[in-house]
């Protein structure tokens, strides 16, 4: 956060206070009168902080949501007015038919620069994908090249779906770390496919 290294610092103001209120309080433990007052308060702490962050830019340029289509209306206003005030960029992702949920909000609508549907993957970019090496975040499965019956069938059963796919590498990760086998088949794809809830391919 853009804040953080101002918050570490009042922080230590506020340290720095409450050792000084706890010495002054010791120093005069046994004092009849009021004790006198100690500059900076906690208020004035208080405000100078605010006065810090309010002046402290927001660095953020570009807002990304997932299943947007799961927002309500009054989550997409605002969303609306965090862009309008906030002049950054955004970005909606969500399942076929958000785009017509939001025709019917023109205000929101009219914000909208471009729509872009992503299609599954052909079979050419699924095995382009695997042949250089492309892997779901953690996974640690051999080099390339693989047998052509595994990489077909990993084709077949994704579909081109690319969360498909991230699924279903992972999980033939986990068969050969498993087995401690180290050569990617077609036996260790169709192991993986049974333990994910797929349908039919």
């Amino acid at each position: 956060m853009a804040t953080r290294p101002e918050r570490q610092k009042t922080q230590e103001k506020l340290d720095a206070l409450h050792q000084r209120d706890k010495d002054h309080l010791r120093e005069h433990e046994w004092s009849s009168g009021p004790l006198p007052e100690l500059y900076p308060t906690y208020e004035q702490l208080s405000r100078e902080r605010t006065t810090t962050e309010l002046n402290v830019g927001d660095p953020t340029t570009l807002l990304v949501i997932d299943e947007a289509d799961r927002l309500r209306m009054a989550s997409l206003e605002q969303v609306r007015s965090i862009f309008d005030i906030g002049r950054i960029g955004l970005v909606l992702i969500g399942m076929p038919g958000l785009e017509k949920r939001l025709a019917r909000y023109p205000q929101f609508y009219s914000r909208i620069g471009f729509v872009h549907e992503f299609r599954p993957l052909g079979a050419v970019e699924v095995r382009q994908l695997l042949t250089e090496g492309w892997m779901p975040v953690g996974a640690g499965l051999p080099k390339q090249p693989w047998a052509a019956e595994a990489t077909a069938a990993i084709i077949r059963i994704t579909g081109g779906n690319f969360r498909l796919l991230n699924r279903l590498l992972t999980q033939m990760e986990r068969i050969l770390e498993i087995n401690a086998l180290r050569e990617v088949t077609k036996a260790i794809v169709e192991a993986a496919r049974e333990t994910l809830v797929i349908g039919e391919t």
